[in-house]
């Protein structure tokens, strides 16, 4: 296989591009380097693609790794053909391989080995060749032995067709014709195990849909289901076309003593054999399917949430709520340290409002805190009202926000947790993470397992290596296209950054505890193992803010500096205006970016990069995200109405709709076909998280806690 055009062809892109890319892979650069650093190698291709291919690219490799080594066991058995191996060498999946590869496998102990072992081989050929010409009993006779374990003609016939049966099975032809029968024509049906009036499962307890429409995130749920005991799941195909179709295919002449064997024996080998099988990979096909349009969903989601804007400037009063041990606070300044901990108990059993409210109001004085995060979790309603009061009681201007407190407990019992805050509880150090998660979302969540932090779908019974990986890809590519401050970065957030291992994070932060802040990047090279192929891979993403080289605190790459400094000196001004708010306009100066580039040595693309970042050094491009809606007033789900326009904020996507916050501490639901007045095949196309939507209320039950709205206003 030609792996390069494979990927040209699956990905749309050049084969000069795919094969610039490829051996940029395979020289150890990351996805971030490549899509920032080797535009012009690759031909601009963005991370996304670049991860894409970056994944067939491996798929097609261990596919022709896997032909050589099923190529190798079949002519080791002297078996390969020119033709077969024909047909392993063009197979374009692994599916295929292994029907190709399944007569050859060395098998365990079947009815068919068993028969084998009998004599009952020849026997069987007679059979399939139907060229017989008396009663198959009498023809069985000759095979009849006490001594193998024949004990009459009806046992050797029997013995036989188990062998027909199992070459039926093996044949990868008839195995493909089923497989897409049945996944063309079958359906996948549900049904209860113990019918229960209330269940999530209520819409599957009697359900049938066909293979080919079947969404993904339905096959999530009916794994689900079947996995927690509530659900059996079964495939129906056309059964009867297919036994049909393997008859036509065994019998090649009417033939009166054969004919009726060969159609038992056909039907035997696809209920048997071929069926449970083809049900299995069907399965397994489909649940792979689902899970990698989820894993992309996931992806795209956490993504949105990764970029939601900072909110800079502020001191932040963190509030993880609680009904029994009291609502944990923390005091973060605006560089994010903990000014201060308290705990308040304005909430049940002790109902301390008082109280609470006066430490408060303290609080709020003493540290000029003007915007209160409070976790999303149990006694956060209460909670709220408490801080509506409260705000409605003080002269100073506060506002508050309801953050997603997602995997917050999960980083207050980590050992990073520990290691950060050693002398604080878990609800302390919770409080923190609320509240820094509001200041640097990006900077605070890359703490947190990504598969914790709660906007996906179905994730626990996803395979968590290839979800783990993906959202790993997700989050290195958020660091990177953000950047990070080299002095103030932690080391979660330094073992993203391109070419960072966790082991260099701990080494650079400790050189800068030992050393003090960095002054430039080439100190990089001074960090204990972290030699010149990390730092190529890194140094372009470190930002140094008033270090020695004011190109250090821009996106451009060391390896361009050179160049940087000739474009600088060429339009007339000097590196130290770079830190003065950027170079704006500069580029209207340069009217042929192409002779420009070719007389300073680099690309044309790296050229318009310099220039880009120049004008606007290290540009954040959360910037361009909305902003969290502030709130200073409370609405409960009783106040909701139908026909109540609201604005909230989108706070998961799904494959059937988007869940959105509008403030009432329930998220509403706006289904797929309530987004827009278009069809339309996914959310995404609408919306993405962090998004500040207007809906319109379609209904409420708040029996059940639901809330059905439209984005059709």
């Amino acid at each position: 296989m030609d792996i390069i055009k494979a990927l040209q062809q699956e990905l749309n892109i050049g084969r000069s591009q795919v094969e610039a890319a490829v051996k940029l892979i395979d020289e150890g650069n990351t996805i971030p380097f490549i899509a920032r650093y080797r535009k012009e190698q690759t031909g601009a291709l963005n991370d996304e693609v670049l991860r894409n291919l970056d994944e067939r690219l491996r798929y097609l490799r261990n596919l022709e790794e896997k032909k050589e080594q099923v190529l190798s066991t079949i002519r080791d058995q002297g078996k390969l053909t020119p033709e077969l191996e024909k047909q392993i060498l063009e197979a374009a999946t692994l599916v295929a391989v292994e029907d190709l590869y399944r007569p050859y496998r060395p098998k365990r102990r079947t009815r068919a080995t068993i028969a084998q072992e009998k004599g009952l081989g020849p026997l069987a050929d007679l059979i399939a060749l139907q060229m017989t010409k008396e009663p198959l009993e009498k023809t069985a006779q000759a095979y009849v032995s006490d001594e193998k374990g024949v004990s009459d003609a009806a046992e050797a016939i029997a013995g036989a067709g188990d062998i027909l049966a199992e070459r039926i099975s093996d044949e990868a032809k008839y195995r493909t014709y089923i497989r897409n029968v049945t996944m063309n024509q079958g359906t996948i049906q549900s049904a209860a195990k113990d019918e229960k009036t209330e269940s999530v499962y209520e819409m599957y307890y009697n359900y049938e849909e066909s293979l080919k429409r079947t969404a993904g995130h339905r096959i999530l749920a009916l794994n689900r289901g079947e996995k927690e005991k509530i659900l059996t799941v079964k495939i129906s195909a056309p059964e009867e076309d297919i036994i049909r179709y393997l008859e036509k295919q065994v019998i090649v002449r009417d033939n009166p003593y054969t004919t009726p064997v060969l159609k038992a024996v056909a039907e035997d080998s696809y209920k048997r054999l071929i069926a449970p099988a083809i049900e299995r990979e069907i399965r397994s096909q489909l649940t792979e399917a689902a899970e990698d349009g989820a894993v992309k969903v996931f992806g795209k989601n956490l993504q949105q949430l990764l970029m939601q804007p900072p909110i800079t400037g502020k001191v932040v009063l963190g509030w993880d709520p609680a009904f029994r041990t009291g609502c944990k606070l923390a005091v973060v300044d605006a560089t994010g340290k903990v000014l201060d901990t308290v705990v308040i108990y304005p909430t049940a059993p002790q109902n301390k409002v008082s109280e609470a409210k006066e430490i408060l109001k303290k609080l709020i004085r003493r540290y000029n805190i003007s915007l209160i995060s409070v976790g999303n979790g149990t006694a956060s309603r209460e909670s709220e009202q408490v801080i509506v009061e409260l705000l409605k009681e003080i002269p100073e201007k506060v506002q508050y926000v309801i953050v997603n407190e997602a995997g917050a407990s999960v980083y207050s019992a980590s050992k990073l947790a520990t290691e950060e805050f050693p002398n604080f509880d878990v609800g302390q150090r919770s409080a923190a993470s609320i509240a820094r998660r509001l200041q640097d979302p990006l900077a605070e969540l890359v703490k947190i397992d990504p598969k914790s932090i709660g906007v996906g779908q179905y994730q626990h019974d996803m395979n968590q290596k290839h979800l783990g990986e993906a959202l790993q890809g997700v989050v290195e590519d958020c660091v990177n296209k953000v950047g990070v401050d080299l002095n103030t970065a932690s080391a979660p957030l330094l073992e993203y950054v391109s070419g960072i291992s966790k082991a260099l994070a701990k080494n650079i932060v400790a050189y800068r505890e030992e050393n003090g802040a960095f002054r430039s990047r080439n100190q990089l090279l001074k960090v204990a193992k972290l030699g010149p192929k990390a730092y190529e891979q890194c140094a372009g993403f470190m930002r140094i803010q008033g270090g020695s080289n004011p190109l250090d605190g821009t996106s451009v790459h060391p390896e361009s500096y050179e160049a940087a400094e000739k474009l600088l000196k060429k339009l007339g001004c000097k590196p130290e205006e770079i830190g003065a708010g950027g170079l704006k306009g500069i580029g209207k100066k340069i009217h042929d970016y192409k002779s420009l580039a070719q007389e300073l040595g680099i690309g044309e693309l790296t050229l318009k990069d310099i220039v880009n970042e120049l004008e606007k050094p290290a540009r954040d491009p959360r910037d361009e995200m909305p902003k969290p809606i502030l709130r200073t007033d409370v609405m409960d789900m009783k106040d909701l109405t139908p026909g109540m326009v609201l604005k909230g904020t989108v706070r998961n996507v799904i494959d059937f709709g988007a869940f959105v916050d509008i403030g009432v501490h329930q998220d509403g639901l706006v289904h797929i076909s309530q987004m827009s007045d278009r069809r339309i095949k996914h959310p995404m196309e609408v919306v993405s998280v962090g998004d500040i939507v207007e809906v319109k209320v379609l209904s409420v039950d708040a029996a059940k806690k639901r809330i059905a709205l439209t984005m059709k206003v």
